[in-house]
């Protein structure tokens, strides 16, 4: 119930970012969430980063900066953009915390898992709904319920539903990066279907991201196993 309160908080505040930025800049701000599931894992479940795995961070850290950069330029309503984008990571994360604190506590079928996320999230939202939407709380026509209901059922049911299915057998270092391919993906949907310019340096941007995804899906070998392979090579040349 708590990762679905964390998770309406995300997706609301992700939509602002949305409105401000567009989509894929806004998911690209809502996937720093690699940052805050970095140091909650290191924090709370320790999980220890490899160098090259820092390097990972470090390199994907660029790559966003790179990519969101150039909207500043050009748009009033960056800085709001980038605000909700980032604290939507922050909600992300720590909706993601919860549900590998619930599986931690008791496996948990996924159907039911995200059937009590979605009424976790349902309560978190009912008061800043009637607050800041009162008048705009059901869609007006039918063409806005298929959206919705399309929205609902790819991102809510089968995206979350994957992300929930993975998160328990993966570190929440691993997971944010791999996660970092929906942004890229969405800068191509940006660029091929809402005829949003991307310039090179974003384009750059996208590759460095991807790259530190591949650094950081590298598992390091255990301390113990690297020691008996270096002395079992060394004793095997010195008794040669």
């Amino acid at each position: 119930l708590l990762s679905g309160a964390f998770l309406g908080l995300d997706l609301a505040l992700w939509h602002e970012s949305i409105y401000a930025v567009g989509p894929g800049i806004s998911t690209l701000l809502n996937s720093l969430q690699i940052f805050f599931l970095a140091a909650i894992g290191f924090l709370y479940f320790n999980e220890r980063q490899s160098i090259v795995q820092l390097i990972s961070l470090f390199l994907a850290m660029l790559g966003v900066a790179m990519i969101g950069s150039p909207e500043f330029a050009h748009n009033t309503a960056a800085t709001w953009g980038f605000i909700t984008g980032i604290v939507s990571g922050a909600m992300l994360a720590a909706s993601m915390t919860f549900i590998r604190k619930t599986h931690d506590t008791e496996p948990t079928p996924i159907f039911v898992l995200m059937q009590l996320i979605s009424i976790g999230g349902v309560f978190a939202m009912i008061i800043p709904m009637l607050v800041f939407d009162m008048g705009h709380i059901l869609p007006n026509t039918w063409s806005e319920i298929g959206w919705v209901l399309i929205y609902g059922t790819v991102m809510q049911c089968l995206a979350w539903g994957l992300i929930a299915y993975s998160i328990p057998k993966l570190s929440l270092a691993l997971t944010g990066l791999l996660l970092l391919t929906e942004p890229v993906a969405a800068l191509v949907i940006d660029y091929s279907w809402l005829d949003k310019p991307i310039n090179g340096l974003q384009w750059s941007g996208a590759l460095l991201t991807m790259l530190a995804i591949y650094l950081g899906s590298l598992k390091p070998k255990p301390r113990a196993l690297r020691r008996y392979r270096f002395f079992a090579r060394f004793y095997k040349r010195k008794y040669k």
